[in-house]
């Protein structure tokens, strides 16, 4: 066994201790590495989309990753999501996308899901995803948008405090009426200690994402 390490691209560097906290909890054995292209998710927001420029920077700065002592990749920003896919079709090895896995479960959970994020910039890639693991699957579910417009000044600001009470109060709206609720982004997740109960199951990618990268990491390892 090479055990080539897991690498994982991230936009935000605030992202990387929280991933390296799951690693080290899940699997502390595997060899991991973290790089940051926060760049990326700039010219994003300041283009106010994922541009057809930015997604292949995006794909061409996975798949050098990729030719670099990599055994696998993995995009853990959901708004060049788009970019991942594209690497994956001819890396040198499989690049993953972390917010795939939440997207599978939430369509075994229930029909009505609501998809919640904070960044205008991630919608749109994160509901695409949703309806194309939904037609894999063979489903209709009813998708409901909630975006949380207030909390981007915040995040920008550096104010994290505040952007997580508007998520908290975003999460408790979006749950009526609705079976399952999906955080659009990993930055999202510390939101939900801030909840006490909410009446329908939240997801979120990180863990899911991870568990996949580790499952698929182990089993290339073992050919």
């Amino acid at each position: 066994m090479s055990e080539l390490p897991l690498v994982l691209l991230h936009t935000t560097a605030g992202n990387i201790d929280a991933f390296e906290e799951l690693l080290n909890e899940i699997a502390p054995e595997i060899p991991t590495r973290y790089v940051l292209r926060d760049d990326l998710l700039t010219a994003a927001f300041a283009a106010g989309q994922l541009t057809d420029g930015i997604r292949t920077q995006t794909s061409d700065a996975l798949k050098e990753i990729a030719q670099e002592n990599a055994g696998l990749v993995m995009c853990t920003c959901s708004t060049i999501g788009p970019g991942a896919d594209d690497a994956n079709l001819d890396a040198a090895v499989p690049v993953l996308r972390v917010d795939r896995p939440m997207m599978e479960d939430a369509l075994k959970t229930g029909e009505r899901i609501a998809v919640c994020a904070t960044f205008s910039t991630t919608m749109t890639p994160t509901l695409d995803l949703l309806r194309r693991c939904a037609r894999q699957a063979g489903k209709t579910p009813e998708i409901q948008e909630h975006l949380f417009e207030d909390a981007l000044p915040a995040f920008k600001a550096g104010d994290i405090s505040t952007y997580m009470d508007i998520i908290a109060e975003g999460l408790k709206k979006a749950a009526k009426n609705v079976d399952v609720i999906v955080l659009a982004q990993a930055s999202m997740v510390p939101a939900l200690s801030r909840v006490d109960t909410l009446p329908v199951p939240v997801l979120s990618s990180p863990r899911s994402g991870i568990n996949q990268a580790i499952a698929t990491w182990k089993a290339l390892e073992a050919q």
